[in-house]
């Protein structure tokens, strides 16, 4: 039976669930606010100035630079006219900088919003404005593609003198549980992904929970692999340095490296580590060292299918939660295989969390009937940037209580309460889907694709093979002499969306079967085949040696029989993690480093390669090459 994790005794639990706890240890009570993330970082400065708080192979902050440091940023965005309650972007890449620039805004009572750098600049934009922000935080090589807007632009770089001037002393601002903290984006069903506010209540809860149910020390050792855009970067990071623990920031050409991961899990002694679900499960199948360092490897994002074999040295915990729910609000430990046949279960509610089963009248459904989840407590966040009646659709008054000021956010999943008391996921009531960890909206796909004028109609699935994470498959009825390809189509989608949400396959169908009620019937759409999905543009062969090598290292990288130099990374199905990869393999293989936002600049092999070409050129002049270094311009 899967065990649950540690639940609050006192906390009130009106869910159907029963409340489990551990002998002599209760989860606080907060009677009033509880401490705020910036307020107990600050004391973990003081208590112990000198250790690591942030590592990464570019560098390391102690407590004490974090501290000074995320002041005179706060300080300096005041000085810019940035004040509380407004929102500021962050533009950064995962490094250190990225944990001062987001301490920084929480310590001046402002919320930070995490954009993802390899989204579409449109998507950038929308979120921008949507967010209505005062400022956007990046460094000068990624400052260009932000474009312009009713905002002000902080280069780190170009500002660090100035930001350096500024006072170490903590920016005295009154952060309350009710202010937002920051905001994060998921996709949206009306065609626009949506702002998630999440307020500091529900940070500061999923802290406490986390350090307590973890048993989280100075001493620990925590990894820090999501993406910014995606919200378990909150909780790689916050939890940690509020407890006077160091965080590692991997490098991302092992983030997607199953045994290159577990090498730096080692290497670096992580005593506790996250991983989306897809990627987990990969590492379950490793052999591990019997005494690493490793105590818990804690896993969510989508549905977990199988269980950590008996002999791994580690505890793994799986975790559900929606981004309005602030990360987490169920959690368990999963036994391990032969224990039970049971798909893993999401565990039980957190501290200070209550979970519901309700039918569509919103009426508890009897004890192992299925039924939506709704999460209610301190997780739950305000509600959607600047879209009221979205949020009173998904933020709903509690209906077991009437005389309550609190708000229950309805998942739409699909779930129903084990004979253990735990959760067992079942589904979702609608159409979306998990792609890598990120939520997506197929209509939000489909909204746009139906906008285009070869498209009459349209519909998005994700199609999950074995051995392969989840694929979008876009299936379209064309217009009537439509000459539509697969690039076009690709190189269309990417304008809007990041590439998780760009379709893996392009189908072509008569029309979209439907199901008596009028729907579309997404389980009667084919299978993808070489018949039915759009073919691209004329091939064109790699002409020299580097566009040859390049072409050797893609195809087997994005599992596709053949490359052409004028093929786009991204619209092949690539990805900025699968980017790392190829970025590691284009140093090994040709000498030079290629940089993330050159493969965002230049993702064909004819760009790439140029680029290539140029980084040799100028190696060479400064050096002699290494040996068996392709030569610029080679021919066949």
């Amino acid at each position: 039976m899967v065990q649950p994790l540690v639940l609050n005794k006192k906390a009130p639990q009106r869910s159907l669930l029963p409340v489990t706890h551990a002998a002599g240890e209760e989860a606080p009570q907060w009677d009033t606010q509880p401490p705020c993330v910036p307020n107990l970082i600050a004391q973990r400065a003081a208590i112990a100035p000198a250790a690591i708080a942030v590592m990464h192979s570019a560098g390391s902050l102690t407590y004490a630079e974090l501290e000074s440091r995320s002041n005179q940023f706060a300080h300096f965005l005041k000085s810019r006219g940035v004040d509380t309650g407004q929102v500021v972007g962050l533009y950064l890449g995962r490094a250190p900088s990225m944990v001062v620039a987001a301490l920084g805004v929480m310590k001046l009572g402002a919320a930070y919003l995490p954009l993802p750098p390899d989204s579409p600049k449109d998507r950038i934009a929308f979120m921008l404005r949507d967010a209505q922000v005062s400022a956007v935080v990046s460094e000068s090589d990624s400052a260009d593609r932000l474009g312009s807007g009713n905002y002000q632009t902080v280069v780190l770089d170009r500002d660090s003198t100035e930001i350096a001037r500024q006072s170490t002393a903590p920016q005295v601002t009154n952060v309350s549980g009710q202010d937002i903290a920051y905001i994060i984006y998921t996709s949206g069903s009306t065609g626009q992904p949506k702002g998630v506010e999440v307020l500091h209540r529900g940070l500061s809860n999923l802290v406490s929970w986390h350090l307590r149910v973890f048993n989280v020390t100075p001493e620990d050792r925590a990894s820090h692999m999501a993406a910014l855009g995606f919200d378990a970067a909150v909780w790689e990071l916050w939890p940690y340095v509020t407890a006077g623990a160091s965080v590692h920031l991997a490098d991302d050409a092992i983030r997607q490296d199953p045994e290159a991961l577990r090498n730096w899990l080692v290497s670096e002694q992580i005593t506790v580590s996250f991983l989306p679900t897809p990627l987990a499960e990969r590492m379950l199948l490793l052999e591990w060292p019997k005494h690493t360092a490793l105590r818990f490897l804690l896993t969510g994002a989508d549905t977990l299918h199988h269980r950590p074999s008996p002999s791994l040295p580690f505890t793994l915990v799986n975790n559900y939660g929606p981004t309005e729910c602030t990360v987490v609000a169920t959690s368990g430990v999963v036994a391990p295989a032969g224990s039970s046949n049971q798909t893993p279960s999401i565990g039980t509610a957190i501290d200070n969390t209550q979970t519901y089963v309700l039918d569509e009248k919103m009426n508890p459904v009897p004890n192992g009937a299925p039924g939506e989840l709704y999460i209610g407590g301190a997780g739950v966040a305000r509600g959607y940037r600047n879209h009221p009646e979205l949020t009173k659709q998904k933020f709903v008054a509690d209906p077991l209580d009437a005389g309550s000021q609190e708000l229950l956010y309805r998942t739409g999943d699909r779930v129903r309460i084990l004979p253990s008391g735990e959760i067992e996921f079942l589904g979702r009531f609608d159409d979306q889907v998990k792609i890598r960890g990120y939520r997506v909206e197929p209509n939000e796909i489909e909204k746009v694709l139906d906008a285009y004028p070869d498209v009459q109609n349209s519909a998005v699935v994700a199609r999950e093979q074995a051995g392969e994470d989840k694929k979008l498959i876009a299936y379209l009825v064309l217009a009537p002499n439509s000459q539509l390809t697969a690039s076009r189509a690709r190189e269309y989608v990417s304008k809007h969306f990041p590439p998780y949400m760009v379709p893996s396959c392009f189908v072509r169908v008569g029309a979209l079967p439907v199901t008596a009620n009028g729907k579309v019937d997404r389980s009667a759409l084919p299978a993808p085949d070489a018949v039915n999905c759009l073919a691209d543009e004329v091939f064109v062969a790699p002409r020299t040696l580097v566009e040859q090598r390049l072409a050797g290292i893609l195809s087997p990288l994005l599992n596709v029989k053949q490359v052409g130099v004028n093929d786009n990374f991204f619209l092949l199905g690539g990805h900025s993690l699968l980017g790392t990869q190829l970025l590691t393999r284009i140093s090994q293989v040709f000498g030079v480093e290629l940089s993330l936002l050159g493969l965002f600049d230049h993702p064909t092999v004819a760009g790439m390669s140029q680029e290539i070409e140029k980084l040799i050129l100028a190696k060479l002049e400064s050096g002699p090459a290494p040996a068996g270094t392709p030569q610029p311009g080679g021919g066949q």
